[in-house]
C-alpha cells in the first residue's frame, strides 16, 4: 500500500515497469540481508577507526528495529533522521526499512526552521538526532521541536556524551527477534528532500522499487562492483552521495563504503591514499578546493578512478583541470531528488565529459525539452526539462497543489532547469526558471527566506536574488525596503540566525533600494534585480 498522501504511478505504467524488470519487488531490508548472505565479514563501511561487516550491519539493523519496534515504531511511521556522516547512519536507516517506518532525510546543516516543520508536516513519532560533540547542539533544538511538535514521542540520541534526558539509541539494539512486518517494493522506502523554489522543501516518495532500480542503473554506468571503495566526502543524507551511486550503490554493489567527516583536503586526500579509494562524489566548489589544494599535497592517487562533480553546473575549463591534476576520470553528474539522473560515460570522449552534464542513466527515462507554452523546441535550443520515467515521482507528499504546478497531466515531472541537447544527445544545463538559488549545490528558495524577512518590523518588503559567484556559482542576495529604520546587515543575519534558519540560507549581500523594478504586469522584476547587481559588481571590479 502506498503511504497516503503520496502520487504512484499509473497502472499501465507500473505493469510496464513490472514488465520490464525495472521493478523487481526488492525491498532494502532484503537487499542488506542477501549483502551479508554473499559477504559476510567483508567490510561495509568504515568511518575512522571503526568499520563494520555486511554481516555485522545486517545484524545490528535487526537488533536496531526490534528495539524501535518495542518503542512503538510501527509501519508507515516517519522518523526525522539527522545524522552526520556516521555507521549509525546506516544502521538506523536499514531499522527503519525493516520496520517498513519512513526515514525522513536531513541534512546536518538543518536548524529549527526546517526540523520543526519536518517533524509537523509528516507528523514524525520519532527524531534521532547527534550527541554532544556533533559541532551544534541538537539536543536543545529537540527540546523545542517536541514541545511543538503533538505527534514526536521520541527523540533517540547517537554517539557518547548523551545528558540530553533523551534515550540513547545504543540502549534500544535487543537481540530478541522483531515481530516480522510484511513490506512490498510498491511501498514508500524513506522521504528525500526537495530543493524547493517555494517555501520550505516539499517531501519527495522513493519507493523500494523506483530508488533500488536507480541504484542498479547508476553501479552499472558507474560500473560499480566488490572491488569499489566510495569516499563520501558530502553529507550521506543527501540524494547525490546517497545513490547516485552513492554510499547505497556501493552496498548494492558489495563494495566498501569509506566516511569522511568533511571534505577539505586535508580530510579527504589522506583517506583516498589508506583506504584506496576509486571513486568519490562532490559539488563544484569542493572540486575546485581540491584542484587548488592538489598543488602544495603529495599524496598517493593512483587507486582513484573516478571523480564525480554534480549538484550545480561545473564550468568547462576547470572539468579540464580534474584528469591532469588527479590522474582519474571526470564523470559529471546532473541529478534531481525527484528522480532523473545523468551521467556522463566513463569512456566519453573528452569534450563529452568536459562541456556536458551527461545523458539519462535509462532507457526508460523520457525526456521533452519545451517553451513557456509546453511546446518542445528544436534540437539544440534551450528550454525547460521535463521528464518522466522508472525512478521519477508522480508528485509530492500532501502537496496537492504545488502537484498541480509541478507536473503535466500525463505525468512529466517540470524540473525548472534550462537545458539543450547536444547533438549527441547530452544533456547541457544553461540555469533554472524557478525561483531558486543553487548556492554551491546547496539549494535556497528564495521565498522562504523572504518570509523570514518580512517578520523584522523594520522591513517593508524583501525580494532575494542569486548573483554570479566564481567560487560557489551562486550566492544570494536580498533587496530590502525598509519603513524607517535601516538595520544593520549584521542586525539582519543575526535576526535569521535567531530564527533557526540554516546558515547556508542567510543571504551573503544585502542591498537597500527604495522601490523594486516591476514587470509590465506589476510584478516584481527578478531579472531586473539580478541585472543590476550583477552591474554593481562589475563596477566595484573597474
Amino acid at each position: 500500500m502506498m503511504l497516503s498522501g503520496c502520487s504512484t504511478w499509473p497502472s499501465d505504467f507500473v505493469k510496464k515497469y513490472k514488465d520490464s524488470q525495472c521493478w523487481r519487488g526488492e525491498t532494502f531490508g532484503e537487499m542488506l540481508r542477501e549483502r551479508a548472505n554473499l559477504y559476510g565479514k567483508r567490510i561495509a563501511v568504515t568511518a575512522g577507526d571503526h568499520e563494520i561487516s555486511y554481516l555485522e550491519l545486517d545484524h545490528r539493523a535487526d537488533q536496531l528495529a526490534s528495539g524501535l519496534q518495542q518503542m512503538g515504531i510501527q509501519k508507515g511511521n516517519r522518523v526525522v533522521v539527522q545524522l552526520p556522516n556516521t555507521i549509525e547512519f546506516f544502521e538506523v536507516c536499514f531499522a527503519l526499512f525493516r520496520l517498513g517506518a519512513v526515514p525522513v532525510l536531513a541534512l546536518p546543516t538543518h536548524r529549527y526552521s526546517e526540523i520543526s516543520y519536518f517533524c509537523g508536516f509528516t507528523e514524525a513519532v520519532a527524531y534521532i538526532i547527534p550527541g554532544s560533540g556533533a559541532g551544534f547542539d541538537y539536543a536543545s533544538l529537540a527540546t523545542k521541536v517536541q514541545e511543538e511538535a503533538a505527534s514526536l514521542k521520541h527523540v533517540f540520541v547517537t554517539g557518547e556524551g548523551n545528558g540530553s534526558g533523551f534515550t540513547s539509541l545504543a540502549d534500544l539494539y535487543d537481540p530478541s527477534p522483531m515481530v516480522e512486518v510484511q513490506i512490498s517494493g510498491e511501498d514508500v522506502a524513506l522521504f528525500q528532500l526537495s530543493g524547493g523554489s517555494t517555501g520550505l522543501p516539499k517531501f519527495i516518495p522513493r519507493t523500494h522499487n523506483d530508488y533500488i532500480y536507480s541504484l542498479r542503473m547508476s553501479n552499472e554506468v558507474c560500473q560499480m562492483n566488490v572491488d569499489s571503495v566510495y569516499l563520501a566526502v558530502l553529507p550521506v543524507a543527501h540524494n547525490f552521495p546517497l545513490s547516485s551511486p552513492g554510499v547505497l550503490g556501493t552496498l548494492y554493489a558489495g563494495g566498501r563504503v569509506v566516511l569522511s567527516s568533511g571534505s577539505s583536503p586535508d580530510e579527504a586526500f589522506p583517506l583516498i591514499e589508506k583506504e584506496q579509494v576509486t571513486i568519490t562524489a562532490m559539488v563544484p566548489p569542493i572540486a575546485l578546493i581540491w584542484l587548488e589544494g592538489v598543488k602544495t599535497r603529495t599524496f598517493d592517487f593512483s587507486s582513484l578512478k573516478v571523480m564525480q562533480v554534480g549538484g550545480a553546473k561545473f564550468s568547462t575549463e576547470m572539468a579540464k583541470r580534474v584528469k591532469p591534476a588527479f590522474g582519474c576520470t571526470l564523470q559529471q553528474v546532473f541529478g534531481m531528488a525527484e528522480g532523473l539522473v545523468n551521467y556522463t560515460r566513463l569512456d566519453d570522449p573528452d569534450h563529452l565529459i568536459h562541456e556536458t552534464q551527461g545523458r539519462p542513466m535509462s532507457s526508460f527515462d523520457e525526456l521533452r525539452i519545451v517553451d513557456e507554452e509546453d511546446q518542445e523546441v528544436p534540437q539544440g535550443e534551450a528550454g525547460e526539462l521535463l521528464t518522466r520515467g522508472p525512478y521519477t515521482i508522480r508528485g509530492y507528499y500532501k502537496a496537492e497543489e504545488h502537484n498541480a504546478r509541478s507536473f503535466t497531466a500525463d505525468g512529466f515531472y517540470r524540473t525548472g532547469d534550462i537545458v539543450r541537447l547536444s547533438k549527441e544527445g547530452y544533456i547541457i544545463v544553461e540555469g533554472r526558471n524557478k525561483d531558486q538559488i543553487n548556492r554551491g549545490g546547496e539549494k535556497i528558495a528564495a521565498e522562504e527566506v523572504e518570509n523570514h524577512l518580512l517578520a523584522h518590523p523594520d522591513l517593508l518588503d524583501v525580494s532575494i536574488v542569486s548573483m554570479p559567484d566564481s567560487f560557489l556559482g551562486e550566492r544570494s542576495c536580498a533587496f530590502m525596503i525598509v519603513r524607517e529604520n535601516r538595520p544593520a546587515p549584521s542586525e539582519i543575519r543575526r535576526f535569521l540566525q535567531d530564527r533557526g534558519l540554516a546558515a547556508y540560507k542567510i543571504p551573503d549581500r544585502i542591498e537597500y533600494i527604495d522601490q523594486f523594478p516591476k514587470t509590465p504586469l506589476g510584478k516584481v522584476s527578478k531579472k531586473m534585480l539580478r541585472q543590476m547587481i550583477v552591474e554593481k559588481m562589475t563596477l566595484k571590479k573597474v
